[in-house]
């Protein structure tokens, strides 16, 4: 398939072929639902831990005998039921929220989003070299694209390094290159912009992997 490449000022500059396979892959929003939150799940850290009647500080001595003080029998103050006791049940750090995704049905997610974004929220640039690695030329780059600020990825080439340290300032936009282009990204922000080397960076990773 045949798409516009855009120079700069947003003005096209040429067409460039696109495998379908990467680009015309069939919209499947199970996959990329399951996908997404493997991705998200994967992130999580459990924080969250409470200490049980093992890990509370203290109650080593019995309270009190075991007969004929008129209280019920109680063998250490740390007990659950006691205020400052251990916890039951509560939180733990060891939980492990980890979901397994293997690699083929991230790679048919990850083309199923850029398929769908193709239509009208995936723009190809012929490159975005900058004179100086500043933000205010990202800036002013991306108004000729937008009247405001957009929710925005993009994808740079390796060798833009000045690119991904220019626009990470930026209010809504994300920077990234191929090797760490992800799913979430790509679902999280509204438009995608590719360089046009680094179209040919995601081919020549992909290429010889069967989807």
């Amino acid at each position: 398939m045949k798409v516009e490449v855009y120079d700069k000022t947003n003005k096209k500059s040429g067409e460039m072929e696109l495998p379908e396979k990467f680009f015309g892959a069939k919209w499947n929003a199970d996959l990329v639902h399951q996908v997404v939150m493997a991705f998200t799940s994967n992130l999580r850290r459990p924080w969250a831990h409470t200490k049980d009647r093992g890990e509370v500080r203290g109650g080593g001595k019995k309270p009190w005998n075991q007969k004929h003080t008129g209280h019920s029998r109680h063998g250490s103050s740390r007990s659950p039921i006691w205020i400052g006791g251990g916890v039951t049940h509560g939180p733990r750090n060891e939980k492990s929220y980890v979901k397994k995704v293997n690699k083929k049905m991230q790679r048919l997610a990850l083309f199923s989003v850029l398929s769908k974004k193709l239509q009208d929220e995936i723009k190809i640039v012929d490159e975005l070299a900058l004179s100086a690695p500043k933000t205010k030329n990202v800036a002013d780059t991306l108004k000729h694209f937008f009247k405001k600020p957009a929710s925005l990825l993009i994808v740079g080439a390796k060798s833009n390094k000045d690119l991904l340290r220019a626009a990470r300032n930026l209010p809504k936009v994300e920077v990234c290159t191929v090797n760490n282009l992800n799913i979430y990204d790509c679902v999280s922000h509204k438009y995608v912009f590719f360089e046009k080397e680094a179209v040919l960076e995601l081919i020549k990773k992909y290429e010889h992997e069967s989807v």
